[in-house]
């Protein structure tokens, strides 16, 4: 017998934090591609709180498209637990995350899905690839904190990644539930902790290269959120000496 998730072949979570300026776009873009697809799909729209009446909009966008979901968050929590909030709820058989502002084009889950049909576990999009199509390119000094910070991520949690950061990854439904179930960090380092657990837990994870635009309206603070990150990999190695990681606890929250 055939359940309501069988039915989804493909979930597309957006966290929104004061969105209002691109994510009206973003989801007239997202729709018109997934209307355009065989399979059935579903999106689900985190709102983490804000004031610039994000939330409004995406209800006024999406109030004709009944397989589009809203959360609210009410408060701003983090982008990480907007997406893990997201990612628990959905129901597709591959379960895609993407920015709000839509730096890779939805058309690229494409090539994340190959991947997974092929049998791989988790696929993320990479714009440090030689295939990746990067057509507009961070300031340098961005690109500069960026360098330094995924070098200090290769040295110390995940070696063989070269872009933990793109905001642009496809789990398979049961891949996905059992990391985001562990997910601690709330802020913008979830994505490392999301491929560290995947290796506690063997998962295959493929890097795929994207086409990639940056929007110069980025949230991230280049040396804020730099430290809060680094901040964030050493907490990830206490957790995992206490083994909030374990193989054995798909009841953690």
């Amino acid at each position: 017998m055939m359940t309501d998730e069988d039915a989804v072949h493909l979930s597309v979570v957006i966290p929104a934090f004061e969105e209002a300026k691109r994510i009206g776009q973003t989801l007239i873009q997202v729709r018109a591609y997934l209307d355009d697809q065989p399979f059935a799909s579903e999106v689900v729209v985190v709102v983490d709180g804000g004031r610039d009446g994000t939330l409004e909009l995406v209800r006024a966008v999406t109030t004709d498209w009944p397989t589009c979901r809203v959360l609210d968050n009410t408060t701003n929590r983090g982008k990480g637990h907007a997406v893990r909030r997201g990612m628990l709820s959905a129901r597709g058989r591959y379960l895609l995350f993407s920015d709000a502002d839509l730096s890779t084009p939805i058309a690229e889950v494409e090539r994340l899905m190959a991947p997974l049909e092929a049998g791989g576990d988790i696929a993320i999009g990479s714009r440090a690839l030689a295939d990746s199509d990067v057509r507009v390119r961070q300031a340098w000094w961005r690109q500069a904190m960026g360098r330094i910070f995924n070098h200090i991520v290769r040295r110390v949690a995940v070696p063989d990644i070269r872009d933990t950061q793109c905001g642009f990854k496809c789990f398979r439904r049961e891949a996905g539930r059992r990391l985001f179930a562990r997910q601690r960090t709330t802020r913008f380092s979830f994505d490392v902790e999301l491929l560290w657990i995947a290796r506690k837990l063997g998962y295959q994870v493929v890097e795929v290269p994207v086409t990639w635009v940056n929007d110069p309206s980025s949230r991230v603070h280049p040396l804020r959120d730099s430290l809060s990150m680094l901040v964030d990999l050493a907490r990830l190695r206490y957790h995992d000496l206490r083994g909030a990681y374990g193989a054995d606890d798909d009841g953690a929250t």
